[in-house]
């Protein structure tokens, strides 16, 4: 495992990944005890041997997709990992209700258990947890802060063209 520093526009976060390149996680600095899980990971600051940070940063810098295809390994449960497969079929600039989520997956009385997963995504913002929200259309959880939940969501529809909390759903 790899772990790299970045530096983004909401503060540093920490880039995990396996040797083949593939993302295991995406996390806040400040959420460094989660690192513990990947405490045999090498240090790679200064150097993005996969792209994994350069795309980041590009996603940052407002191209949206950059980040779409990375290479991420779902290492949950089957339906953690349902879930998070899900979460990345939600377009940028739109979001989608704990409730739409669940129904969308085939489990629709599943709501809170897809909002426990949703809360365990290792790979934020690449794996996009960010744009799940009440079935009110407000911001509810999310692992960064609620803040930091808004600048993601209103950079995403700022630069996929879309109003803010465009697909309440």
């Amino acid at each position: 495992m790899f772990v790299a520093h970045l530096d983004t526009p909401l503060g540093e976060a920490r880039v995990v990944c396996d040797g083949d390149g593939r993302l295991r996680a995406f996390l806040w600095a400040e959420g460094d005890r989660e690192l513990s899980r990947f405490a045999a990971a090498t240090s790679i600051d200064g150097d993005d041997p996969f792209g994994l940070c350069r795309a980041i940063t590009a996603y940052f810098a407002g191209n949206i997709p950059a980040i779409d295809a990375l290479p991420v390994v779902f290492a949950g449960t089957p339906f953690q990992n349902t879930v998070w497969q899900a979460l990345r079929t939600i377009p940028a600039g739109e979001t989608l209700s704990y409730g739409a989520l669940a129904a969308r997956i085939g489990a629709p009385k599943a709501v809170r258990a897809v909002g426990l997963a949703n809360g365990a995504n290792p790979v934020g913002i690449i794996v996009p947890c960010h744009r799940v929200i009440g079935a009110d259309g407000s911001l509810t959880g999310y692992g960064g802060g609620l803040e930091r939940k808004k600048w993601l969501l209103a950079h995403e529809a700022r630069h996929a063209g879309t109003g803010l909390f465009a697909a309440r759903r």
